[in-house]
């Protein structure tokens, strides 16, 4: 069985019930079920909330919930691998799973076709995880961190008179979905390791969401994205 998890707890402090805000029209977890859905990959698509609301919402837009998550998986500090990891286990009590893919909720331009080719690199590379990344914008190597007085260091000082075009180039999570096997959830396997391989996608589809100015800059590329 395959299986797309995707987390949505209630508590979202920095953009209030963040889950399930309207985004273009539809409640933003809505894209990420829809996604799921269209990509004809999986057995089962469920939502783990601690959230009634979000529960209702989810299950508007075709997602089971058949569990409500537990609270000690459901504050601040909890991370994403545990969250995925009880949701595999509690599974895996009705049926055997071999891959589960998380999901995030908030994540408006995920495209089926990029879940289906994750899938496939997933499977061809006998990996443990597959997920997407994008490249910088900007050469890494040639950041600076700035103090509260204004003033600049370079992280790599080396590398200052370095052309741009000389630079390795760096790539980033994309933070749309992971795929993952259900050992690799269960044993708390690293992410961001030699157990991975990635797909890149372009940088006009990426936009991670985590604070206001996050979902305006979502909104405005979505209008964009909408015209084209």
């Amino acid at each position: 069985m395959r299986v797309a998890i995707i987390p949505a707890r209630g508590g979202s402090k920095r953009i209030p019930r963040k889950n399930i805000k309207p985004f273009a029209g539809l409640p933003i977890i809505a894209y990420s079920i829809k996604a799921a859905l269209e990509s004809n990959l999986f057995d089962r698509i469920i939502v783990t909330t601690d959230d009634e609301e979000i529960a209702d919402v989810a299950r508007s837009f075709g997602a089971e919930i058949p569990f409500i998550r537990p609270k000690e998986l459901s504050d601040d500090h909890t991370a994403t691998i545990p969250v995925i990891a009880h949701a595999v286990q509690t599974l895996q009590k009705q049926s055997v799973i071999h891959a589960a893919c998380c999901i995030y909720a908030t994540a408006p331009f995920i495209r089926s076709q990029d879940i289906v080719t994750a899938y496939n690199a997933l499977i061809t590379q006998n990996k443990h995880y597959a997920f997407p990344v994008t490249t910088f914008p900007f050469p890494i190597f040639r950041g600076v961190k700035r103090d509260d007085a204004g003033n600049i260091e370079m992280f790599w000082p080396q590398h200052f008179a370095t052309r741009s075009q000389d630079l390795e180039e760096a790539y980033h999570d994309v933070g749309q979905f992971y795929w993952g096997t259900p050992d690799a959830w269960l044993e708390g396997k690293s992410i961001f390791s030699e157990a991975a391989t990635t797909i890149v996608l372009p940088r006009h589809l990426v936009q991670d969401i985590d604070t206001p100015e996050d979902w305006h800059r979502a909104e405005l590329m979505h209008k964009v994205l909408s015209l084209s």
